[in-house]
């Protein structure tokens, strides 16, 4: 059998096919991969994202998922990714998973010792409507879309998804990328801001933490409460609230240690691979590389930005108010980036003063905005769709 010209310039048909938005997909794709590897950046999630972006501009391959298409109604049976799209996104059913794995890893003690730094928290969310308000000042989107592109401020990746999907399905794949990409740049992104609003003295208060025991009944009553009064006062939070307090339920009732173990490693690691691969395989070149998409990433930033901001200004009305000692730092942690940011704001403390441990009181703020930043999810549902 003789091989041909043809058949040897068939083999690069695929080439031929190539655009510069693909490309720049594929530059994408390789540099959220690279800062999963070098810099362990959220590896869990952006590796998958990363593949999926590849595998979704690959001329030929028949594996990109292009909303604004799906949305149309013009169905992509063809892309292997089809099927998870419309079983875990499209149904919201990988980001409710997530959260009952989220709700089993977390300890919600520190928030239950210190209940005041529910306040952080709410504070820690300001740049949800601040930026929903600035995305419609450009023009470039409509209330829901825009409401959709606010919920970035959430800095929850599993709270954006859910909103984004019900609201505008079609930005899905740049919110998300947003969403995830600034929680795993939160150790670069929120330092200078923290430094840029405190004096080096009120970086040094100390905070000695008092340990209020937590009884069991407490931590069992807790998600239980929760629950039942976000039902009542915002129903459309409550798949999120109900699957994170769900998880944390298990968690704290001590008696189905295994079912704890499987919702924090097997189901949450699955999710998580559909989730992110599928999020990546929506990264189509032609769809996705468009003046929406860099708004979307620049209003990101600015939501990520402005959250920080305001944790720490409430946290220096608290130390104005507490007649200085409470530290502004801890405001930081009121974003829902759990741990990460706990985990910046002992560090800075730590700079500072070598014997200034603020983790506890950290992560007291941490897990409030966790639970925040989803009611404030809710709530944006919830006026959306009353509208």
């Amino acid at each position: 059998m003789q091989i041909g010209w043809d058949n040897i310039l068939s083999i690069f048909a695929g080439m031929q096919q190539l655009t510069w938005a693909n490309v720049l997909m594929l530059a994408v794709g390789g540099i959220l991969i690279y800062l999963a590897i070098a810099k362990e950046y959220e590896p869990v999630l952006l590796i998958p994202i990363g593949v999926g972006a590849i595998l979704a501009n690959i001329p030929g391959a028949g594996m990109g998922l292009d909303l604004r298409a799906i949305m149309a109604g013009e169905p992509q049976t063809g892309s292997v990714f089809y099927a998870l799209y419309k079983a875990g996104i499209e149904t919201e059913l990988f980001p409710l998973i997530l959260f009952i794995g989220i709700g089993a890893m977390t300890d919600f003690g520190p928030l239950l010792s210190n209940p005041r730094m529910v306040l952080v928290g709410a504070a820690g969310q300001f740049g949800i409507f601040a930026v929903l308000l600035l995305a419609l000042a450009t023009g470039q989107f409509t209330l829901p879309e825009a409401a959709s592109i606010g919920i970035i401020g959430a800095i929850d990746g599993p709270t954006s998804i859910f909103v984004a999907s019900k609201l505008a399905p079609h930005l899905l794949a740049p919110i998300a990328v947003a969403a995830y990409t600034y929680m795993s740049l939160v150790p670069i992104i929120q330092p200078p801001i923290m430094r840029l609003l405190t004096t080096k003295a009120e970086r040094r208060i100390r905070m000695p933490y008092i340990e209020n025991p937590v009884s069991k009944r407490a931590r069992v009553l807790f998600p239980i409460v929760v629950t039942l009064l976000t039902g009542f006062l915002a129903p459309q939070a409550s798949p999120l609230i109900g699957t994170l307090m769900f998880g944390n339920l298990m968690r704290e009732s001590g008696v189905v240690d295994r079912l704890v173990k499987t919702a924090g490693n097997e189901l949450a690691n699955i999710a998580t691979i559909f989730l992110g691969i599928t999020i990546g395989a929506t990264m189509v070149g032609g769809a996705f590389a468009n003046l929406q998409t860099l708004i979307i990433l620049v209003l990101g930033v600015l939501a990520f930005a402005m959250d920080t901001a305001a944790g720490v200004l409430f946290g220096k009305l608290l130390n104005a108010l507490t007649r200085g000692k409470f530290n502004p730092l801890i405001g930081a942690a009121g974003i829902s980036a759990f741990p990460m940011a706990a985990r910046v704001v002992n560090r800075m403390g730590l700079e500072e003063d070598y014997d200034n441990f603020l983790l506890m009181h950290a992560m007291g703020a941490n897990t409030a905005g966790q639970v925040v930043s989803v009611l404030a999810g809710g709530i944006v549902l919830a006026i959306m769709t009353g509208a």
